[in-house]
């Protein structure tokens, strides 16, 4: 590859993880306005109220990522991308103007919308220009910001609410998430329509309903998204969730909950980067791109489920040290098992497989903030919502042994 193309090509991926960055920022800075006192008087809002609001994001974000997926692989990504953006910082600038439970509801049902493509699109320029053996740290990469955004973002957004409130937390952040575009727009490659990856017109190929429909037979579709469900059912009690965890089962002050969100997602972020970079010189040395990636998202799950050690145990030290050492841990799972659907199906799915995938992702972000409210209020504990992890997980763990095997790889 030119130094020049390279060069382009690394800038382009490191845009995507920006964006993914800055997308999570605006996901997490509600979880930490909600963990103020002040914002819950302003909105009068209690446990299951917190819920509704962590969870309203992500009902329009899981409804809309199968028909956001169809939409990438028809469409030009770099456009669609842009409009994106555009479209999800208003609406974050919008949320400052919220006057009523109601209209901060609708606020995240908004930002869902705008927010939906982001996966796929993200997903089918990584694999339109990124080959096998380097696509798990193009895929770490691009996942970091997934990772560093609310590392950055739950400190950032303790610091915005201290000097300005939290009307000028969301005001702020979706002003200088505009900023993205103009690097977007000239460092990014223009794009044609996408028809990348299909076979050329000598090849016959078979009607594009039935090579759709064929995904949905295969194992390893239900396997890696019922992980990629429990993975990120973990994932997103810790972005609504966690800020109100820190400081009410384990008394750490508003700054310090900042600086502990901060080391978890940032530790998980070098690992989901560190994952995906040792897993590409495995695949080259020749060994099975499909084992690699599969046992790199096994034992992420495994380390994730040492989070239950943190209310089972007596000693605060010995439950922060878990709080950090599970998320970080299920960064090893991060990379690959995005990676891994793109090593089994055809590159002219990619799109529709990766909203799939994401809307497995997704769903979790609306359930998990809704369960851990009521099961809170319910017991007026954490230990609950806790232990309630350590299953999910464990089902993700039986799903990846049983349905991801390699044999159901070559049916494809």
């Amino acid at each position: 590859m030119p130094e020049r193309s390279a060069a382009r090509l690394w800038g382009t991926i490191a845009l995507l993880s920006l964006g993914m960055a800055i997308a999570f920022i605006e996901r997490v800075d509600l979880s930490v306005a909600l963990a103020s006192t002040e914002f819950q008087r302003y909105f009068s809002i209690g446990d299951t109220g917190r819920g509704l609001l962590g969870s309203a994001f992500f009902f329009s974000y899981a409804v809309l990522q199968v028909p956001a997926g169809w939409l990438v692989d028809r469409t030009r990504p770099k456009r669609l991308y842009a409009a994106a953006m555009l479209a999800w910082s208003i609406v974050t600038i919008g949320t400052a103007l919220a006057a009523g439970l109601s209209q901060l509801v609708a606020a995240r049902l908004l930002l869902g919308c705008a927010e939906s493509v982001l996966t796929p699109v993200s997903m089918l320029w990584i694999r339109s220009n990124c080959p096998e053996s380097r696509r798990g740290t193009a895929i770490g990469i691009w996942q970091a910001g997934a990772k560093l955004g609310p590392a950055v973002g739950v400190p950032l957004s303790v610091w915005l609410i201290a000097v300005g409130g939290w009307r000028f937390l969301f005001l702020s952040l979706g002003m200088c998430s505009l900023l993205w575009l103009v690097p977007w727009w000239v460092i990014a490659p223009h794009d044609a329509p996408n028809n990348a990856g299909r076979p050329p017109a000598a090849i016959p190929t078979p009607p594009e309903e039935t090579s759709t429909a064929s995904i949905f037979a295969n194992p390893i579709l239900w396997g890696v998204m019922t992980g990629t469900f429990c993975y990120q059912y973990f994932f997103y009690f810790c972005i609504t969730w966690m800020p109100s965890y820190l400081m009410e089962r384990h008394h750490v002050s508003l700054s310090s909950m900042g600086w502990y969100s901060a080391l978890s997602f940032g530790g998980m972020a070098v690992l989901a980067v560190g994952a995906g970079w040792c897993a590409d010189p495995l695949i080259r040395s020749g060994r099975s791109a499909f084992a690699v990636r599969k046992w790199f998202a096994v034992a992420g799950l495994l380390f994730g489920a040492t989070e239950v050690i943190g209310v089972w145990s007596t000693s605060r030290r010995v439950a922060l040290i878990f709080v950090v050492v599970s998320l970080c841990g299920l960064g090893l799972a991060t990379a690959n098992h995005w990676a891994l659907p793109q090593t089994v199906f055809p590159k002219h799915l990619t799109g529709r497989v990766t909203g799939l995938q994401a809307f497995a992702a997704s769903l979790p972000g609306f359930l998990a903030p809704l369960t851990t409210g009521w099961l809170k209020q319910a017991t007026g504990s954490y230990t609950g919502p806790v232990e309630l992890i350590l299953l999910v997980l464990l089902i993700g763990l039986a799903a990846y042994l049983v349905a991801v095997r390699e044999k159901f790889a070559r049916c494809v």
